[in-house]
């Protein structure tokens, strides 16, 4: 989907769970395809599918007895009945003192806050769990394996995953970090915050970012407002993204296609990324971003050289 240069009043920025990416889509009129983006979204809260119906149905209709919630969304009356009491156990579902008994939500942006509070206190407790557990480990007897550096790989799904692997790799550079990353991956880059992460490393590291000639690519460097000497803009398509990092690690992401169950023939994607040391791997990549440093140019010397 090609990014729009303004974000228009009939656009909203929503993120495609199932390719992991961030996207602008145009706004329906109707109340369906909100909906199906709000139900994809709010399970990523860690709610489940027939929790998020039954909530829905509550904060767009308003008090209603467990039955008529159940009729609403075609569920059945007593599972219906046990998910508002999960519901309001996670605090964004009350009970209405009447008989018969009611329910009621906490409206969408309060249940949000909610949720990610919840997820929050989760991660506060592992982090906290985390020396714990490392203690437990190192006090166990450890068998002597004798460390050799080997050339080694390591296989990612997901742009969450990629992005992590490229933050991690990003804080093991010593002295350079390389990166050619066409438009779409650089839109990626940006949403994941990894951009503001290179950053913060310009002053620490020689970092040099290289992307194709479009009008994506150009918006996202002005958005970076990085240096000019850190970036530069080259004629090249149907190349993948690559990272590479003091020129001995390399991570390289591409997109991959497979045949969806759901429907004959409807493909989705999916962005996977290799990660490795193997030195004759890193070096041929090496080169190859090496060329096109050579012919890369800056947005101001591409606007120079057409207005001439």
């Amino acid at each position: 989907m090609e990014l729009a240069m303004k974000q228009a009043d009939d656009l909203v920025r929503v993120y495609d769970d199932k390719n992991e990416v961030w996207k602008l889509v145009k706004r329906d009129k109707g109340a369906s395809r909100q909906l199906m983006m709000i139900e994809d979204m709010l399970s990523r809260y860690g709610l489940l599918k027939n929790e998020i119906r039954v909530y829905l149905c509550l904060a767009r209709f308003g008090e209603r007895k467990a039955g008529e919630v159940a009729e609403s969304i075609s569920l059945h009356r007593t599972e219906t009945y046990r998910i508002l009491r999960d519901l309001e156990k996670k605090g964004i579902v009350f009970s209405v003192f009447e008989k018969p008994l009611k329910f009621t939500a906490v409206p969408l942006d309060k249940a949000i806050d909610l949720l990610i509070e919840a997820q929050k206190m989760k991660i506060q407790l592992l982090e906290k769990e985390k020396a714990g557990l490392v203690n437990i480990w190192q006090s166990m007897p450890q068998p002597k394996v004798e460390k050799v550096k080997k050339e080694i790989f390591q296989i990612l799904e997901g742009e969450q995953q990629i992005i992590l692997k490229a933050k991690e790799l990003l804080e093991r550079s010593k002295s350079e970090f390389q990166i050619f990353a066409p438009s779409e991956y650089l839109a990626q880059l940006y949403h994941g915050d990894f951009t503001d992460k290179l950053r913060k490393h310009l002053d620490k590291l020689n970092i040099t970012l290289l992307t194709e000639n479009s009008p994506k690519s150009k918006f996202f460097l002005e958005q970076m407002k990085w240096p000019h000497q850190n970036f530069r803009i080259v004629d090249a398509e149907n190349l993948p993204c690559f990272m590479i990092s003091d020129r001995k690690e390399l991570l390289i992401a591409v997109e991959k296609s497979d045949v969806s169950n759901e429907g004959f023939g409807k493909k989705k994607s999916k962005t996977v990324a290799l990660w490795t040391n193997y030195t004759a791997f890193v070096w041929t990549l090496q080169t190859l971003l090496s060329k096109l440093l050579e012919t890369g140019k800056t947005v101001q010397e591409i606007c120079a050289r057409h207005s001439s």
